[in-house]
């Protein structure tokens, strides 16, 4: 295709729109043929992480950006930082659940950012990642085999659309109740184990699909380096020799998805332990050869905390619900759409509703949910609108990539990663 003749911008609105997998399919295709001719090719940051955990570089922290709503709008936005600061260390991503409930199966969410680095002429690899693919612990104990297969679906569709990251997350099948943290850790890092296999078995030729494992899921107790020992032992065992294994381990260390959110709606201070975080980080490279520790939940900490990710030597922090907010709270987003969606909550997500919330603390709580169901809406919204919206999150995204200290990092980066 002629990049010349191609119309961005419709092909983009075509593919939110439509609900035809196929017809999105086509409109990928279109969309990944016009990136590859411009020097734009989705990338595994394996290499990168694994350099890293050769101690090659260090100073910096890579940002995972989950992106739940005007996915194409706020990865413009990110791109336009990358290219101000010559940055090339952030991911985009997007979790099993938010696949769910933002309507953006992986071939729309994949296309939609290769979009924007082709509006914004950004060039060079593009990181997408499967963040929490995640093996629910009911369906599991239910029936494994199905609930083991429900993800290496996912993952074959989500590798076949560019996404060259994934992150493994068996961590709900940590059973604490065994007498030894390897019993505890054992059907963790055994299905971790089986799902890389499958990984490296359908990962593209030349590509080595950066994977990451879980030893504490997100809101239970801290994870210790006694933990990772145990996983990593066990997960050594299972993984065949000559298997490539994991380049990251994601690691609880406080925080909870979307913060804890008090009655008035406000969230509460988190007290996050960084030297939990540090001492794993180091131990993942030192003894594993990993590029470090990797903290979950980590948006709606106070300004002042993020540059403490660089110091303790982390190796990556996924942010998601503080760019939602900003999104709800914008003045420009346009109200009635927001109590519309606010509305179809109350109805729709109800049985979520805990008996002690206040309304305040169940919209907070529910309102990511929303975002599928009017997905079409706000694409529908005027562009200038989109792109004031966008624009109000892309100074939290300066902001994070400053104090992640990932400014500079596109010459570094393009070393490691290449275009296979």
């Amino acid at each position: 295709m002629d990049s010349k003749s191609f119309d961005i911008e419709k092909t983009v609105t075509k593919l939110v729109m439509t609900d035809n997998l196929e017809e999105k399919k086509q409109s990928a295709k279109q969309i990944l043929e016009t990136a590859k001719q411009k020097g734009i090719y989705p990338a595994s940051i394996h290499q990168f992480y694994m350099a890293r955990g050769r101690n090659e570089f260090e100073g910096f922290t890579v940002p995972a950006i989950n992106i739940r709503s005007m996915t194409y709008d706020l990865a413009r936005a990110v791109f336009r930082v990358a290219k101000k600061h010559s940055s090339g260390a952030f991911i985009f991503e997007i979790a099993r659940s938010e696949i769910g409930y933002t309507n953006q199966p992986p071939v729309e969410f994949a296309s939609m950012i290769l979009a924007a680095a082709i509006k914004e002429n950004y060039s060079g690899p593009v990181f997408i990642q499967g963040d929490h693919f995640q093996l629910k612990a009911d369906k599991f104990k239910e029936n494994p085999d199905k609930e083991i297969e429900a993800v290496k679906t996912l993952i074959k569709d989500a590798i076949s659309s560019g996404f060259y990251n994934i992150d493994i997350d068996s961590s709900t099948l940590v059973d604490l109740s065994k007498p030894t943290l390897k019993e505890q850790q054992h059907l963790n890092y055994e299905v971790c184990a089986k799902l890389t296999q499958f990984i490296r078995s359908i990962e593209p030729e030349g590509v080595t699909v950066s994977v990451g494992g879980e030893i504490g899921e997100i809101g239970t107790q801290n994870s210790t380096p006694e933990d990772l020992q145990a996983y990593m032992s066990g997960l050594e065992e299972e993984l065949p020799e000559g298997v490539t294994g994991i380049s990251k381990i994601s690691v609880q260390t406080g925080t909870t998805h979307g913060g804890v959110v008090l009655p008035d709606g406000s969230i509460a201070q988190i007290k996050l332990d960084f030297g939990t975080l540090k001492t794993l980080s180091e131990n993942a490279r030192k003894e594993y050869g990993m590029a470090g520790a990797v903290q979950h939940g980590a948006s709606t900490l106070p300004q002042e905390a993020f540059h403490k990710f660089v110091e303790c030597g982390a190796a990556e922090v996924h942010l998601a619900t503080a760019f939602q907010n900003i999104i709800y709270e914008s003045k420009h987003f346009p109200d009635d759409l927001r109590q519309k969606m606010y509305k179809w909550l109350n109805i729709n997500v109800a049985n979520e509703r805990k008996e002690d919330q206040t309304d305040e603390q169940f919209i907070y709580k529910t309102r990511k949910k929303a975002f599928g169901q009017f997905k079409k809406e706000v694409m529908a919204l005027p562009q200038q609108t989109r792109d004031t919206i966008a624009a109000e999150v892309e100074k939290q995204f300066e902001f994070l990539f400053k104090q992640l200290n990932v400014v500079n990092t596109r010459a570094l980066v393009e070393k490691y990663c290449t275009q296979q």
